[in-house]
This record gives C-alpha cells, structure tokens and sequence, in this order.
C-alpha cells in the first residue's frame, strides 16, 4: 500500500468515545492514514464487553468499530489522569491539537481550557440533542418518525431499524466536521469546536430526503407499506424454493426489461389500457404497485430463484437475493474491501478495510487494540515521558500496563 491510500498521515487524533458513532468516525479517519490513540478508563471503556461476543468474551462489536487505532488506559476518575489526556490534546505539532469525543464530563478536556492551552485546538463532541441532553441511536429512531414507516402494513406497532443508522450518519459527519475544521486551520490558524448531534442527523436526513416538507405540505400522511420502494415500483417477491428476491425498476428501461424477462408484456399492456395508464411513468407504476406485484408475484412463486436469477441477469433490473451474514461469510475472501486479520481474544477471520479507494488504492484492515496496548508506548513518544515517569504512573495508578502485564515502552 503506497501513501495515496493513507491522505491523513501525520494526523494525530486522540478519541475518548464509546459505543458507535464516535469510534466509527475515529476508525474512518485512521484508515485513511490518521493516528489515532484511543483514551480508555482503567480496564476499558464499557462497550468492551458489548454483543456480539467471541467464544473467549471478547466483543466483536468492539474490535470492529476501532480497527487501526492505538491504545492507552488513563484513570479518567482523577486529575492527574485528565491532565495527562488534556497533555496530550494540546501537543503532536501542527497535525495534532485535534480531539474526538462523546462527552463534555470532564473539565480539563472541554474545548474553552484546551484553547485556553492551544489556540488552534480541534474538538469535535457528539451530543443526543443540541442542547446536550443525552439520547442513542434507538431512541433518536422514535423521535424522528421513521419506525412509524417500518415494517409491514398490517403491523400496528413502531419498528425500529436493526441497523443503527444514525449513530453510523453521525459518526461519518463527524468526520467530515473533523476535516474541514482541519482544512479551516490550515488556511487560517484558527482552531474551533464542531458539535454534531445525533437527533439533529436523524432530523437532517427526514428533511433531506422530503419526509418532513411532504408532512407539512402534502396534506397526505404516509403509512408503512411493507418491502415497497416509496414513489416507484420495488418489492421483494418469494420464489418457488422458498428464497426471496429484492426488485426496483427505478426507469422505464428497468420496467421493460422486468417485463420482458417474465413474459408479461403483453398481458401489462392490455392491464395498462383497462386502468388508462402508462407504466413507463415510474408515479404510474407506485401506484398501481398491488396489481402489478401480484402479476409479477405469480411469475416468480412458479420459478426456483436460479430461474430467476438467470432471467434476471439478461436484463438492466435492480435486484438482489436476500442473504444471511452467514451465507455472506463465504464470499468474503473474494471481495477486494476484505483483509485477514488475526485479532486478540477472537482469533483469525475477514474484516472490511476502508471503503474509500484513493486512486485505485484503498487502506487494509487492522486489528483492533488490547486494552492499555500502546500506553508506554504512546506516553513516552507523545510526552517524552521517561521509564521513571512512567512507573510512578502506574504506581499511584493513573495508567496501567497490558492485562498481559507487558507494557509497549
């Protein structure tokens, strides 16, 4: 790998996080080449432990979302042990000076005392809401109204999405903040805070994608509709084998290849006559989508879904089976985003390197650290701490060495 997959080297971050969307932004920017030192409590932060678990208990959930990142243990509890974050904050040269975080508890890492220390200071926080208040992924999910539209239509309860999609939009705006506040100084010298709320995300994304503009001006309440693709024609469809397929025919083209393929052309168009529509109208196709399915749902029930993945082939149609992450996990080697990696506490598997490819190179998969992995390592080479600093550290215990009891310095 030559530097072009790595654009952030030289940057240095460090990540006081938890959960989701804090770590994925830190793990996003040091695949792309920044060092980034993770700062956990005396034994690890509390989403170590987090399903879903190796057989030895280690958390994959954890190692997955901190790939690449270095690792100290600091006792986040006393003032010694903050100063020492905070000293850390404020050096690294012009490409430190940047910090990461999903909390404003401690008061010697607050924005107004680091500036007050380094004036092109970099802190970028992730809060629930804009005024602070706390909130998660899932409780963000009920007050944006988008389990109001999950599930199917004959479900009368809220569903949430399994897929925590807003702590994975914050944490990449996170990132985009942290870059150009980054840009920011490097034009100007001036440091700032960049704050990203994980409501605010959710309420972006349901204003950008004109949820909330066809609540206020539509007069027309949308309701949940199961597999259908809102405004065009897309729907899952049940094969004869018991599978299921995933089909969009977002444009005219897609919609005449799909009929084609299944042989309904003729009797479309004969369908289209009688209701006086045209279904190369993609507004015409959502909303005749019942008829329309159920005709090409008779198709699919009478073929296995090798038949109709081979039909489907021949055609410019949007569609995919519906995989299991284990069915996935057989295909991984052969995908160019995967890397074998062999992680402490879970042992040899395929993990994701970064999906950005930089001129036709993209940046490996790393292992994740242990706790406390790189503390002398990274005290020693940040602060210039000495083996006698280091040692009257870890006896009046504001660090603490490996759990192995090897220490990196």
């Amino acid at each position: 790998m030559t530097d072009r997959a790595r654009p952030l080297r030289g940057m240095r971050i460090i990540e006081l996080s938890s959960y989701v969307a804090t770590p994925l932004s830190g793990m996003t920017l040091a695949q792309l080449g920044a060092d980034v030192i993770r700062v956990e409590p005396i034994g690890g932060a509390v989403d170590r432990t987090r399903w879903p678990l190796a057989e030895s208990g280690t958390s994959l959930y954890w190692s997955g979302l901190n790939k690449g990142k270095r690792a100290i243990e600091v006792d986040l509890s006393s003032e010694r042990g903050r100063r020492l974050v905070a000293d850390l904050v404020v050096s690294g040269g012009e490409r430190g000076g940047i910090v990461i975080s999903n909390s404003e508890r401690y008061p010697e890492l607050t924005f107004e005392t680091l500036r007050a220390r380094r004036a092109d200071v970099i802190c970028v926080l992730l809060t629930g809401r804009r005024d602070g208040g706390a909130a998660v992924d899932y409780t963000v999910q009920a007050a944006t109204g988008f389990p109001l539209l999950t599930g199917p239509s004959h479900v009368a309860h809220p569903v949430n999405n399994v897929v925590p999609a807003w702590d994975v939009a914050a944490g990449l705006y996170l990132a985009v903040g942290l870059l150009a506040a980054e840009r920011h100084r490097l034009l100007t010298g001036e440091g700032q805070q960049v704050r990203v709320a994980l409501e605010d995300v959710a309420l972006a994304t349901a204003g950008n994608l004109g949820y909330l503009a066809e609540a206020q001006l539509g007069g027309t309440l949308r309701e949940r509709d199961g597999n259908h693709v809102y405004g065009t024609f897309g729907r899952d469809f049940a094969t004869a084998d018991g599978e299921h397929l995933m089909i969009v025919a977002l444009t005219a083209r897609h919609w005449r290849d799909l009929l084609a393929a299944t042989g309904l052309t003729g009797v479309v168009s004969a369908l289209a006559a009688a209701l006086g529509a045209d279904f190369d109208e993609e507004s015409q196709r959502y909303r005749h989508r019942k008829v329309l399915g159920e005709l090409l749902a008779g198709w699919f029930a009478t073929r296995t879904r090798a038949e109709a993945e081979a039909a489907l082939r021949a055609t410019r149609v949007l569609w995919s089976a519906y995989r299991s992450f284990a069915g996935l996990v057989a295909g991984l080697p052969e995908h160019p985003l995967m890397g074998r990696i062999d992680q402490p506490g879970a042992g040899e598997h395929w993990a994701p390197g970064s999906p950005v490819v930089m001129d036709g190179e993209q940046s490996p998969p790393a292992a994740s650290p242990p706790v406390g992995g790189h503390t002398g390592e990274v005290l020693r080479a940040e602060l210039g701490l000495s083996a006698a600093d280091l040692a009257a550290l870890r006896e009046k215990g504001v660090v603490r060495t490996r759990p192995d009891g090897q220490d990196t310095e």
